[in-house]
């Protein structure tokens, strides 16, 4: 394999993480490769990946985000996405459109995108998978897990029979999840945070930030403080509706970044974080929406 100043190896039985020297925050993220007898797969080349570092026979992208795309033009091989999100690693344009932006939104964002990750149009040759779809690499199986809510598509891995699990974007970090895509769910967001926590493995592996957390105690211990993070969003938002808001008021006043951020996309995940949280709100009878668009606590 050959060595890059970009990422430092770590091998976890049958799994080699190229954790990013740059921690793994965004716009940098681990890729995972999976080395069984007969093939090799490699899941989410990230930006700090700039060859195939091992001749992949297949490329599994767990969610169509630039980040997660970053380094896939350096593959010739099959590339698999799940169903959901497969159009978004066929065509940036497609992947754009997910992100519920306005016209002046999208362009800063476009940019942004070519600045950063200089991806091309798009990669039309992807492959859609379904859950359980396992790819077969002899002695090693490595197994798609859907876990929608950070996209529609958003999909885990688990690698047998190291006991290896990739979380990709559940990446525990203290900011919480991201679910401001026109894709997300809170809803299913949560399930899939139960869904990974009913799974024993050894080792989870994360996109950003944390990389590898051992044994399934001190990955359930920092799951239950990541999904504590949605529902302090919303109460923050409950106690915020002390009086009538408009989703414009809830996008200024901000649930997800802190006021100083000024990033392209940032109102875009607000607007979308916001009518999530009012949609359960009111689903459970604890706001109401006036046909003047504005909510108010019951």
């Amino acid at each position: 394999m050959d060595a890059s100043p970009n990422f430092r190896e770590t091998r976890f039985d049958d799994v080699t993480v190229l954790a990013s020297s740059h921690g793994g925050a965004f716009p940098h993220g681990n890729t995972v490769m999976v080395t069984g007898s007969q093939a090799r797969l490699v899941i989410d080349p990230s930006l700090d990946v700039d060859h195939d570092p091992v001749g992949a026979d297949a490329v599994m992208i767990s969610h169509a985000h630039e980040d997660h795309i970053a380094g896939l033009r350096h593959f010739t091989c099959e590339k698999y996405a799940h169903h959901a999100d497969v159009a978004g690693v066929r065509s940036l344009q497609v992947l754009l459109d997910g992100y519920g932006l306005t016209p002046a939104e999208r362009l800063a964002v476009d940019e942004q995108i070519g600045d950063q990750f200089a991806l091309p149009d798009g990669f039309p040759e992807a492959i859609g998978v379904g859950d359980g779809h396992t790819f077969d690499l002899g002695d090693v199986r490595a197994t798609v897990i859907h876990l929608p809510g950070h996209t529609a598509g958003h999909c885990g891995v688990l690698i047998e029979p190291a006991g290896f699990l990739y979380v990709a974007d559940i990446d525990l970090s203290s900011f919480g999840p991201m679910y401001g895509d026109v894709g997300s769910s809170v809803d299913e967001y949560l399930t899939s945070i139960e869904t990974v926590r009913a799974i024993d493995a050894r080792w989870y592996g994360t996109f950003h930030q944390k990389g590898v957390i051992e044994g399934s105690a001190e990955f359930r211990r920092r799951l239950d403080d990541y999904a504590e993070v949605i529902l302090r969003r919303e109460q923050r938002l409950l106690e915020f509706l002390d009086r009538p808001r408009t989703v414009p008021d809830i996008v200024a006043h901000r649930l997800v970044y802190r006021p100083h951020v000024d990033l392209p996309f940032v109102d875009a995940v607000e607007r979308r974080t916001a009518q999530l949280h009012l949609e359960r709100l009111v689903a459970h009878e604890q706001v109401i929406e006036t046909d003047d668009g504005v909510f108010v606590l019951t």
